[in-house]
């Protein structure tokens, strides 16, 4: 079966971040990994950190995608597939959403789009065929919001910063209360070297871009990397 990363920042783009193309490209294929999805940080710290207006009017898609584009070309020689994604904050709170399928131009001016909240933002993304998935719905700050406006929720999150806690029994509950339509994710929501491989996703067939990611995950078809097995 195929291992997929599901949850990763880079430092080119992320604040937070400590790991560039390179050094990621080289973990994960180390740790046996055929796929990673980027999901660097699209929020006000992300701008700030790159110094980006967030309320200019040109694109911002070229900048935030930076820790993207550098991974799958670092990515190439170990012949580890690259997913474009992204993990939503908007203005309204603390929340964070993973979120795969979508064409790079939605996200071309963040404060339009951070304004949005997640109720009007999910109505728009989804309509255009993206998936989105709350992270961490129970860490610190964060809130689960109504099961209408995600597609499912990130049940295992395996920062070795937070497991200390029970965020993710909590969320495998919320998960299972939704029935099993109800997408379930794990990710190692990787900044540092110590995150790499945590967890994530294993697949018998091998999305071949970001809209196989979403469409995979739509269909069950997976199995959660949970400690016992990672």
């Amino acid at each position: 079966m195929y291992k997929i990363e599901p949850h990763l920042h880079t430092k080119h783009v992320s604040k937070c971040g400590w790991l560039y193309a390179e050094e990621l490209a080289k973990g994960y294929h180390e740790a046996g990994y055929a796929a990673i999805a980027v999901t660097d940080h699209y929020n006000v710290n992300t701008w700030e950190y790159l110094g980006i207006d967030p309320k200019r009017e040109e694109s911002v898609v070229s900048e935030f995608l930076d820790g993207y584009e550098k991974l799958k070309e670092a990515c190439a020689q170990y012949d580890i597939r690259v997913y474009m994604g992204a993990e939503l904050r908007f203005y309204e709170n603390e929340n964070d959403y993973l979120f795969y399928g979508f064409d790079p131009a939605l996200l071309a001016h963040p404060h339009e789009i951070m304004n949005m909240g997640i109720a009007h933002f999910s109505k728009m993304a989804r309509a255009q065929g993206g998936l989105l998935i709350q992270a961490h719905p129970f860490r610190t700050k964060c809130v689960p919001v109504a099961p209408m406006y995600l597609d499912g929720i990130e049940v295992y999150n395996a920062s070795p910063r937070h497991l200390y806690h029970n965020y993710n029994d909590f969320a495998m509950e919320l998960a299972e209360n939704q029935g099993s339509s109800f997408i379930r994710t794990a990710g190692s929501d990787c900044h540092r070297i110590e995150d790499i491989g945590r967890s994530g996703i294993l697949s018998d067939t091998l999305p071949a871009d970001t809209y196989e990611l979403a469409d995979l995950l739509r269909s069950g078809n997976y199995q959660l990397i949970l400690p016992a097995e990672a």
